[in-house]
């Protein structure tokens, strides 16, 4: 795959966000320029940007958008918004941890300089407008401002480090597998590195192994079909669009050698969140005796959430069912139920590839080992 020919999914321009603008691929490659907070909750809730890594890294630049926004006059007024932020932003889609993960881990990171808390308030007149008063609090929220980007930057160069090491590693536990088969999208579009479940694929890609894709669906909105097509073609990648339906026959009938997807929310246990419609090819792989494997950053297992029972699952607009392409598909009497995520449970998933390594069962155990030492992901929001 030629890198330096490839559009990024999301970057820094200096003052705003560009991203690809998911929702109009493969017909159109179009960027947008996101520069305010509505329009950065709009393109998550939207998917116009997607992808648990992706959005945590979108998230936490989003915040000095943000900033730059609402410019407080104040390091109180940043601090105030700075929450406000932590909820509007980091609370747009419940269940990727990635997202209020980063956005908390940015926003913590700024705040914790006991220097720059004070600089706003420890001025003769109490805050309240000296020149010097004006001057250190100007000085303050410029700091507090590098201080978020630099730390959302950091989050960015973590995630593609971690998309190399998986594909490492993933490349070198499916060494044999030549058909692989996928869900949703979990390649370049959905992390700022070559993905996670198709960072495997481009590692062997690269390494000149033979590999063939088979990308289901993802109904409903063809995430699979519209996304992982359109970036593995545009690597020159054997790809083959299956319909969600028809997954499950090819496996049963051997032709696939393993499955592999991304994950939304990992729990501690090994349950795994990730694009409805998962959970039907893990069933089929177990059956057919062939691998499922989960592809994630360490960023993505919340550790406080003991089990998949506990993992808030997104409700979607029921319009997403009914409509194809601009035209009503169901009958205007019929209801719509639209869970965005299924939840696969550990026992039917063969191995966890992370940038930790390959953790295999028991997962409590391995994903403890996994985490030692390393930040806590998630805030254990869920049912639980």
């Amino acid at each position: 795959m030629d890198t330096a020919a490839i559009t990024p999914t999301l970057r820094w321009t200096g003052d705003s966000i560009e991203i690809i603008d998911q929702t109009r691929l493969p017909g159109e490659l179009v960027l947008l320029d996101v520069r305010d907070v509505g329009s950065a909750v709009d393109a998550i809730e939207r998917l116009a940007i997607r992808g648990a890594p992706a959005l945590g890294v979108f998230g936490a630049l989003a915040l000095v958008v943000g900033l730059d926004e609402a410019q407080p006059d104040s390091l109180d007024a940043a601090r105030e918004l700075l929450e406000w932020l932590r909820h509007e932003i980091g609370d747009a889609r419940p269940t990727a941890v990635n997202l209020r993960w980063a956005v908390d881990r940015t926003i913590d990171a700024a705040l914790a300089v006991p220097e720059l808390i004070s600089a706003g308030t420890n001025t003769s007149d109490g805050g309240r407008g000296s020149a010097d008063g004006d001057s250190a609090s100007a000085g303050g929220l410029a700091e507090l401002r590098q201080r978020l980007l630099d730390e959302a930057l950091a989050i960015g160069a973590e995630d593609a480090r971690a998309c190399a090491e998986i594909g490492r590693l993933g490349r070198e536990l499916l060494a044999d597998a030549t058909v692989i088969a996928t869900h949703c999208n979990a390649g370049r579009l959905a992390t700022v590195g070559t993905g996670t479940a198709l960072g495997v694929v481009y590692a062997k890609a690269a390494a000149g192994e033979p590999v063939r894709v088979l990308a289901a669906e993802t109904r409903p909105l063809l995430q699979g079909a519209r996304l992982t097509a359109w970036e593995l073609a545009d690597a020159g990648i054997e790809v083959s669009v299956v319909a969600d339906a028809a997954m499950a026959s090819l496996i049963a009938a051997g032709e696939v050698d393993a499955v592999i997807v991304g994950a939304d929310r990992i729990a501690a246990n090994g349950d795994t969140a990730n694009k409805v419609g998962t959970l039907a090819h893990a069933l089929a792989a177990a059956d057919a005796g062939i691998g499922f494997y989960i592809a994630a950053p360490t960023s993505t297992i919340d550790a406080a959430l003991p089990s998949g029972e506990c993992i808030a699952i997104e409700q979607r607009n029921p319009d997403e069912v009914h409509h194809a392409g601009g035209t009503r598909l169901t009958p205007v009497d019929a209801v719509a139920v639209n869970p965005a995520f299924d939840v696969t449970p550990a026992r039917f998933i063969t191995a966890i590839i992370t940038d930790a390594g390959v953790l295999q069962p028991p997962y409590d155990r391995s994903i403890a080992q996994a985490l030692a030492g390393a930040e806590p992901a998630g805030s254990g929001a869920g049912r639980c």
